[in-house]
């Protein structure tokens, strides 16, 4: 497992960086944020298992022929989530201002999918053409829900409301945000009427903006592969087609950052949390592979 070049259990795949962190090529965050999660919790344990898990991939990408790392991934302390939800809320913002303004391509780890709304803020700043690809089982349209805007059902609302939000897996809407959808700003791929992969692709691709944001809600993939998640629905992308999917964005776009959420590891079972730690290494290299 190449585990004589580990160095701290506690960087993303034990890779302490020795050297500047402005020569670092990636940018980890983590926000181990969870309030609002209304079924299955333990959202906020999701960033420690994930850099955990990660210390067991192989430094070797199989699919992009790349030793990722050695572009260099800088792995930045959690952001502290003490304190009331809008001081959190402006506390992750800035994190993922300082983030982004490195220069280097920042992926961040939650968490429950609220947290989105504040890591994309200063992505919708800095790029007025922005879209976002957002990948999950629940549409997240509402306004508000259980008296908070800022709930994880929600987390794609804000956004929607100031930039294109192109949403793929999609297999459970509820009757109030279900006339959002393929309205204003929004398009939304159901899964269970987009099955053939290839035109799912092409459509996705057309319907983004040159600029992409990706949010991953892990339950928009199968259960089968990520079995420890807050909210599951059946069905969603096997590991491969959601790859096909997401190689496709970086190979065609510019993808200026990413988040990868609601992990909820399990007693007895590390594949959420080594799943993820692997999603989240292939975003990387195809960030370094197609940029």
């Amino acid at each position: 497992m190449g585990k004589k070049f580990r160095q701290d259990p506690s960087f993303f795949m034990g890779l302490k960086q020795t050297g500047s962190l402005d020569d670092c090529r990636f940018v980890l965050g983590s926000v181990p944020y969870e309030k609002t999660t209304s079924y299955g919790t333990g959202t906020k344990r999701g960033p420690a298992a994930i850099i955990a898990a990660s210390n067991e991939l192989e430094l070797y990408d199989e699919e992009t022929g790349l030793v990722t790392y050695a572009l260099g991934i800088n792995t930045l302390p959690a952001v502290s989530c003490k304190g009331g939800e809008a001081q959190v809320f402006r506390r992750i913002e800035q994190y993922a201002e300082t983030a982004a303004g490195t220069g280097a391509f920042p992926v961040f780890i939650g968490g429950e999918h609220s947290l989105t709304q504040a890591l994309l803020a200063p992505f919708i700043r800095r790029h007025e053409k922005l879209s976002i690809l957002h990948i999950d089982a629940h549409a997240d349209l509402r306004d508000s829900y259980v008296g908070s805007s800022r709930n994880h059902a929600c987390a794609l609302y804000p956004a929607s409301l100031r930039r294109r939000v192109v949403q793929a897996g999609i297999r459970s809407v509820s009757d109030d945000e279900a006339h959002r959808l393929n309205t204003g700003l929004v398009t939304t791929f159901f899964m269970h009427s987009n099955r053939d992969q290839k035109k799912l692709v092409k459509d996705v691709l057309r319907a983004l903006t040159d600029t992409v944001y990706i949010t991953i809600d892990v339950d928009g993939f199968d259960p089968s592969v990520f079995p420890g998640t807050g909210t599951p629905q059946p069905g969603g992308f096997g590991w491969y087609e959601g790859l096909d999917l997401l190689r496709a964005v970086f190979r065609n776009k510019n993808v200026v950052g990413a988040d990868v959420v609601e992990v909820s590891p399990q007693k007895g079972s590390v594949v959420s949390e080594f799943n993820a730690a692997k999603l989240i290494y292939r975003l990387f290299s195809y960030k370094a592979k197609y940029a």
